[in-house]
């Protein structure tokens, strides 16, 4: 079709008309994430929880289905179809049995030392991020001279990919650098002040716990499995430390973090984050002006093919860790050239054990199809070089810490200054948004935001999930926020766009159910024993949400895990196996041909999307 006719917008779905049908818990994300990028609501997408109940008479009644389009604004009709499962045979059905066969209750169990449910819809959030993409992406594909086409995504797809990096690990050449074991913060003062530590330096490791008077073997014991915490999900240092932590005062902790140059962060309920909510939205985007793409600015590639929307465009992204460089491979995944900008002798983190033929596993989840280029940004010539690339680019993507980009001359409006159509994407931790905030790192955002009350229910102690919740969901955010500024950038005329998201914003829309309910003057926590996986004589079992409590009521303990689903079937009560370990995943019949190899021999998860 024809490219849309250019407007000048400051949202890039203004004009757009929104419908939408089925499950509310599948399709409430993105409808929220919908309207805030502009779209208008049709009949259908006036509420999601009304949607749910009144399905279109001509389509067939699917509980584990949702139905989005858009449509208008000289584009054509653009459609998602979101399911639970995309193999309807899997038994996956609602968020905890995806949560249960993805080896998501798995990994964040491993501190505990079995599987745990977490208490939030961390599948259904990140998939409604990936409905929104793909539209977005698709859209953007029309915009550029291709076709119209339905995207497809699923919860399922969502869930391997939050623990491709774990499953990738499961598969690789060599064993783990730290210990598989329970254990891991929060820790807890004196005075019941439960805390996440942090830092980077175990130089300042060593003096933070010095000053506390911790014994010395504890110290050394201590810091490696906490170093690697954010790859294993758990953290199994000696119990002295906690011991340690409990003979000071809070004021006494907060003052030893100061002196030493670690950081604590005081465990927030969701009560006070509701408080302090300031309602913003999870990315912002922001257009650098009304004026023509500059004559530097790359040609437009021939139209993308459906399968590939991004086909053509040119990403740069010198990130580190897991947010910005998942949100540049899931452009990468959509069809874009990524190319990452590392450091000399390239990205240390390629050696991170455990490796697959050399190369770090858990790297490759996150960067594996990307070229590299090395650029020594301490260096004029080479910061010379990075800004005469992006003339040549669409996006440039990076997590630096805050203020070193304008410190460097690359900041959004010195790239804009030789690229006025470039997409410029920081993916942050708090955007500015927490005051005295503290270092923005997944853990600590988790604490400061009441996610680590979120995730676990009623009876269970406060405690942030070491599963990497909001880099991952972050990293999709990033992307989606790319998507919004790349369609923008179409709508008004080529001119650039700033994006901004955060881990903050990943919280906020991860916890977004939970403070609704404290605004309410409700208690935001599930109930005790919420998504809590059953015992079987040889393994774990995890109910609905709907059937858990009828399915709590059986002794399933002297049962095989065959036997147990099938008692519970009988009885009209749906339930599934729980993954004991991601590396399992990779024979799971509920996953059938999901699970490949790339080229260095690691387990790689499918593409979270389908175009037709």
């Amino acid at each position: 079709m024809a490219s849309p006719a250019v407007t000048r917008t400051v949202r890039p779905l203004e004009g757009l008309h929104l419908t939408a049908s089925g499950p509310p818990e599948l399709s409430g994300p993105a409808l929220e994430h919908l309207r805030l990028l502009g779209a208008g609501a049709g009949a259908g997408a006036e509420a999601g929880a009304e949607t749910a109940r009144r399905p279109d008479p001509a389509e067939p009644r699917d509980r584990g289905t949702a139905r989005i389009a858009l449509s208008g604004g000289d584009f054509g009709r653009q459609d998602a179809i979101v399911r639970w499962s995309a193999n309807p045979a899997g038994g996956m059905t609602d968020e905890a049995t995806v949560q249960a066969a993805t080896g998501i209750m798995a990994v964040h169990g491993r501190r505990d030392g079995a599987p745990r449910g977490l208490a939030v819809d961390f599948a259904a959030t990140a998939t409604g991020v990936l409905a929104v993409q793909g539209l977005l992406a698709g859209l953007l594909a029309q915009a550029r001279g291709g076709r119209a086409a339905r995207v497809t995504t699923s919860a399922d797809r969502a869930g391997l990919l939050a623990v491709s990096q774990y499953l990738a690990a499961s598969g690789a050449d060599e064993g783990e650098a730290a210990e598989l074991a329970p254990g891991g913060p929060p820790f807890t003062s004196s005075d019941g002040v439960l805390f996440e530590l942090e830092t980077l330096d175990p130089g300042a490791w060593a003096a933070f716990w010095r000053a506390l008077e911790a014994p010395f073997g504890a110290v050394r014991a201590g810091w490696r499995p906490f170093q690697f915490r954010y790859a294993t999900a758990c953290a199994p240092f000696p119990a002295a430390l906690h011991t340690t932590a409990r003979t000071h005062t809070w004021r006494r902790i907060e003052a030893a973090a100061a002196a030493c140059g670690a950081e604590v962060c005081r465990l927030r309920t969701l009560d006070e984050r509701a408080a302090e909510h300031d309602g913003a939205a999870p990315w912002s985007l922001t257009p650098y002006g009304s004026g023509p793409r500059s004559r530097f600015a790359p040609r437009e590639p021939g139209p993308p093919r459906p399968g590939r929307p991004l086909a053509g465009l040119t990403v740069l992204e010198a990130g580190r860790r897991i947010q910005a460089p998942l949100a540049a491979h899931l452009l990468g995944l959509l069809g874009a050239e990524v190319v990452r900008i590392e450091p000399p002798g390239g990205d240390p983190l390629r050696g991170m054990p455990p490796a697959c033929s050399g190369t770090s596993a858990r790297w490759l989840a996150l960067n594996r199809g990307k070229k590299a280029v090395e650029v020594d940004i301490k260096s004029a010539a080479d910061r010379r070089r990075l800004r005469e690339m992006a003339v040549g680019a669409d996006v440039f993507l990076h997590n630096w810490a805050p203020g070193k980009a304008a410190a460097l001359g690359l900041d959004s409006a010195h790239l804009a200054a030789v690229n006025p159509g470039l997409v410029y994407a920081y993916t942050g931790g708090w955007a500015g948004r927490i005051r005295d905030a503290p270092m923005g790192t997944d853990f600590m955002v988790q604490a400061r935001t009441g996610v680590g009350e979120a995730a676990r229910p009623r009876d269970e102690p406060p405690a942030p999930s070491l599963m990497t919740l909001l880099d991952v969901l972050g990293g999709l955010l990033g992307a989606e926020a790319v998507l919004a500024g790349l369609l923008l950038r179409e709508r008004n005329g080529g001119a650039g766009v700033r994006v901004d998201s955060s881990l903050l914003g990943a919280a906020d829309a991860l916890t977004a159910p939970a403070l609704r309910r404290a605004l309410r003057g409700q208690d935001p926590r599930r109930p005790a024993g919420f998504r809590r996986p059953l015992r079987t004589a040889d393994g774990w079992i995890a109910p609905t949400d709907t059937c858990a409590p009828a399915a709590g009521a059986y002794d399933l303990s002297e049962l095989p895990t065959t036997a147990a689903l099938a008692q519970l079937r009988a009885h009209g009560l749906s339930a599934t196996a729980v993954t004991a370990d991601p590396g399992d995943l990779r024979h799971d019949r509920r996953f059938p041909g999901s699970i490949s190899r790339d080229a260095h021999g690691a387990p790689a998860v499918p593409d979270p999307w389908s175009f037709l």
